[in-house]
C-alpha cells in the first residue's frame, strides 16, 4: 500500500510541475491544430505509443479530427497515412527513439508541421520538431526509474490538455459532443429528454373529475406507474403515483383525481438532455418527470421515468 501511494504521490507531484511549466509552447499548439486543414496524426512508440493512440481517439471524440500512426509500421508504408496539410504530434520521452524519425523526416519532407513532446529539449526530436512540448525532467514512479510511469502519465495529461484546450477553442457544445459520441452512457445522457420520453398513446394523462377507479386502470394500461392530472385546459395540475395508490388503497373506491393528486409535479423542457432529468430527479429524490415545451410548460408533452435513463447496473456473470 505505501508503494502504492508512493507512486501516484510521485506522478502528482511530476503532474503538478507539467501544469505549472505550460507557457507559450502550449498555447502555439493549440494553434496550430486550430489552423490544421486536415487531420492531427500522433505517433509514438512503446508505452509513448500506447498513449500516442489514446490522444488521437480523444481529440477525435472532442471535434478534432485525429489518426493514430504506429511510429514503427510508418517506416514499411504507413507514412502514406500522413498528407499535406496535416499536423503530426510525436510523443517520445528521450526523444532520441530511432523508429520514430523516419516519421518526422517524411512529415518535415511534405510541410506538415511537427510539434514534438519530451523531456530532452536537446533530443533530436525537439531539434527537427517545428514546436517542442518539453515534458519536466522528473524521475519516473517504478523502482529502477526506469520503465515509463510517470512521462506516460505526463504525455496523458498533456494530451488531454491539447485536446480539451482544442475543444473549448473551436466552441463545441453539448449537441456536438453528442453527435460524436452516439452509443454508450455519454451518447445517452447528452440525448435530448424528448428522444427517451415516452408520448402520445403511451401518455397517462387523466381529467381532475375522473374516478380513482378509472385512473387506476389508465396507469395499468400504460404501465409507467404514474398518471398525469390535467384541468379543463389540458394543463397539468397533478400527478398521481403508485406510492400515493398504495397510501390511500381505502378511500380509491370514493375518491376522484383530484382528491388523491400531488399538485404542481415538477416537469422538464424536452429541448433538455437527459441529465439534467437525472439531476433533477437525484436532487428532488423523484423518479418520474413530465415533459413540456417552453413555449407552453403548462401543456404534458411525455414523460420520462429514471428507469430510461439511469445507467443499468452490470450484468454480473456466474463462472
Amino acid at each position: 500500500m505505501d508503494v502504492g501511494r508512493n507512486v501516484i504521490s510521485m506522478e502528482a507531484d511530476a503532474l503538478r510541475l507539467l501544469g505549472e511549466g505550460l507557457g507559450d509552447a502550449f498555447a502555439e499548439a493549440v494553434e496550430m491544430i486550430l489552423r490544421c486543414r486536415q487531420r492531427v496524426i500522433v505517433s509514438g512508440i512503446g508505452k509513448s505509443g500506447h498513449v500516442a493512440r489514446k490522444i488521437a481517439a480523444t481529440l477525435a471524440a472532442t471535434g478534432t479530427p485525429a489518426l493514430f500512426v504506429h511510429a514503427a509500421e510508418a517506416a514499411h508504408g504507413d507514412v502514406g497515412m500522413v498528407s499535406p496539410g496535416d499536423v503530426l504530434i510525436v510523443f517520445s520521452n528521450s526523444g532520441a527513439t530511432v523508429e520514430v524519425q523516419p516519421l518526422c523526416i517524411y512529415a518535415k519532407g511534405i510541410g506538415c508541421p511537427l510539434i514534438g513532446v519530451s523531456r530532452n529539449p536537446n533530443s533530436l526530436l525537439m531539434r527537427t520538431a517545428d514546436l517542442g512540448l518539453r515534458l519536466p525532467n522528473v524521475e519516473e514512479a517504478c523502482s529502477s526509474s526506469l520503465a515509463p510511469t510517470t512521462s506516460s502519465t505526463m504525455m496523458l495529461a498533456l494530451g488531454d490538455a491539447l485536446a480539451v484546450s482544442v475543444m473549448r477553442a473551436r466552441g463545441l457544445s453539448g449537441v456536438d459532443i453528442r453527435a460524436l459520441h452516439p452509443g454508450g452512457e455519454i451518447g445517452l445522457h447528452l440525448r435530448n429528454v424528448e428522444d427517451v420520453m415516452h408520448s402520445g398513446d403511451r401518455l397517462p394523462i387523466v381529467a381532475m373529475a375522473t374516478p380513482m377507479p378509472d385512473v387506476l386502470v389508465t396507469m395499468t394500461e400504460k404501465r409507467l406507474g404514474v398518471a398525469g392530472v390535467v384541468d379543463e385546459t389540458g394543463e397539468l395540475v397533478g400527478i398521481i403515483t403508485d406510492g400515493d395508490l398504495r397510501r390511500h388503497a381505502r378511500n380509491l373506491i370514493f375518491s376522484c383525481a383530484a382528491d388523491l393528486m400531488t399538485p404542481a409535479p415538477r416537469t422538464i423542457v424536452r429541448t433538455a438532455t437527459v441529465q439534467e432529468a437525472l439531476e433533477i430527479m437525484n436532487t428532488h429524490r423523484i423518479t418520474v418527470l413530465f415533459v413540456v415545451d417552453q413555449r407552453q410548460p403548462l401543456t404534458p408533452l411525455g414523460v420520462v421515468q429514471i428507469y430510461d435513463i439511469a445507467a443499468p447496473p452490470a450484468p454480473v456473470v456466474t463462472l
